[in-house]
């Protein structure tokens, strides 16, 4: 058995040695490239040319970053195509299947994000309406493989929170001559979703923003990309569109004690780590024992992928992430949360879970248990699987219906109320230097006043 110390393909870390500075670099994962000041060129560049040139430019880029020739018709995907798209049964069952979690849970949130008034003193009432956003840009990538259970992450929260008009941005597959993914188009047919274009990411993003001859703008576009997709989503903002925070690369943190099975540890690790040579994976353990078998557990399963998963698996597990050995599980939780990473799992011993799963604040999703894998989350259980990366779990939280929900504060008071407000309202004007502020009140007030 290998030793922690020649490990294969974890790349070792302890936490304890590690300076301040080589932590920060161990959680600073995905900004420098979507930060990259020639790819803001670029993308700055792409906007611009959709500003002025809208169809145009669209069908521009397509050719010219796709290789996918297409006039300014073809841009939106017909009611026919959407209606005619098909796919194996078994798919069409699973993504049934996951749908129907996704729903149920974000129907339940509905139910929690209700108005709400309370009596703040006598006369004086203030609470909130919520409503939807009027619209939305959903984005599905398709550069290194198709996601239709993207689609359906970003749909069904939009769908259940009730927003009117969505439209959904896919770019075509690589070599299908401008065709989309049918799996893609089945999902809009299941969710209702009528609004649907093919485009290459940044230039359909920034469609979706300023409105084009045929793609109608929105006032919000949320979905994962590349850094050029997310990067275009952040410019974008200047425009005055909204998004969300940053969704990719994708990156995991497992946190593991002895209890674990090292096998299911290396192939919930393999989950993440798959997905590109810009993801991160993190393995966080107190056992050098469980790092030296997961390690040699990894050498196997990897060689059981095909070799474009294999070397992004490396890359993910080794430069861009690795094995951090720590001394205590609350040292592990200190770990996870300086990282606040995308997914998050959790395989120590059952009685002490709920301990750490206490300790840990900072993450998109926290998965218990060697029977709950980042798989099942990405796919079917049903909490959001669109969550931030590149440590915005610090502060920002998974798309859920939530994220196309609006709320509107309401206050109404009766006359006394206002009376016994006056001296304060019109004491902080005058401090601030806003006569009208205090005249509206003392106006209200004086001799021969119709209040």
């Amino acid at each position: 058995m290998a030793s922690a110390s020649h490990l294969r393909i974890l790349r070792s870390l302890t936490w304890a040695n590690m300076s301040a500075s080589e932590r920060s670099q161990l959680c600073a994962r995905g900004l420098a490239d979507i930060f990259d000041p020639a790819l803001r060129s670029s993308i700055n560049n792409i906007i611009e040319d959709v500003r002025q040139n809208g169809d145009e430019a669209v069908c521009r880029a397509l050719a010219t970053f796709d290789g996918v020739t297409l006039s300014p018709a073809q841009l939106a995907i017909s009611a026919e195509e959407i209606a005619a798209a098909t796919v194996d049964p078994a798919l069409e069952s699973a993504l049934i299947d996951a749908i129907s979690h996704l729903r149920a849970f974000n129907e339940h949130l509905m139910e929690r994000a209700s108005a709400w008034s309370i009596e703040l003193e006598p006369g004086l009432f203030a609470g909130e309406k919520i409503t939807p956003i009027s619209s939305v840009g959903l984005f599905v990538p398709s550069g290194k493989a198709s996601y239709p259970s993207v689609a359906y992450q970003l749909g069904v929260p939009a769908v259940v929170a009730g927003v009117k008009d969505i439209a959904l941005l896919v770019p075509p597959a690589p070599g299908a001559n401008g065709a989309v993914d049918p799996a893609v188009l089945v999902v809009c047919r299941l969710l209702g979703i009528t609004r649907v274009y093919r485009a290459n990411g940044p230039a359909g993003i920034a469609a979706l923003g300023f409105g084009t001859e045929s793609i109608s703008p929105v006032r919000k576009i949320v979905g994962p990309g590349s850094p050029a997709v997310t990067c275009a989503q952040v410019e974008m903002q200047r425009h005055g569109v909204a998004t969300m925070m940053l969704l990719g690369p994708t990156e995991s943190l497992l946190i593991a004690d002895h209890t674990a099975d090292p096998v299911r540890v290396a192939a919930d690790l393999l989950i993440e780590a798959e997905h590109g040579t810009d993801s991160s994976v993190v393995f966080v353990t107190t056992s050098t024992e469980l790092a030296a078998q997961v390690d040699a557990e990894l050498v196997i399963q990897l060689a059981a992928l095909p070799e474009q998963r294999a070397t992004a698996a490396r890359a993910s597990l080794g430069p861009n992430g690795g094995v951090v050995f720590v001394s205590s599980l609350s040292e592990a939780a200190e770990v996870a949360n300086q990282y606040a990473p995308e997914h998050l799992q959790v395989a120590v011993d059952e009685n002490v879970v709920d301990a750490l799963v206490d300790q840990l604040v900072n993450a998109g999703e926290i998965l218990i248990g060697q029977h709950t894998p980042f798989s099942a989350a990405n796919f079917l259980i049903g909490c959001p699987a669109s969550l931030p990366t590149s440590g915005f779990a610090h502060v920002s939280s998974g798309i859920t219906a939530e994220a196309f929900l609006k709320r509107t504060a309401i206050a109404r008071s009766n006359e006394a109320a206002l009376r016994r407000m006056a001296p304060s309202i019109v004491t902080l004007a005058e401090h601030e230097g806003f006569p009208a502020h205090a005249n509206a009140i003392t106006n209200r007030f004086t001799t021969g006043d119709h209040s």
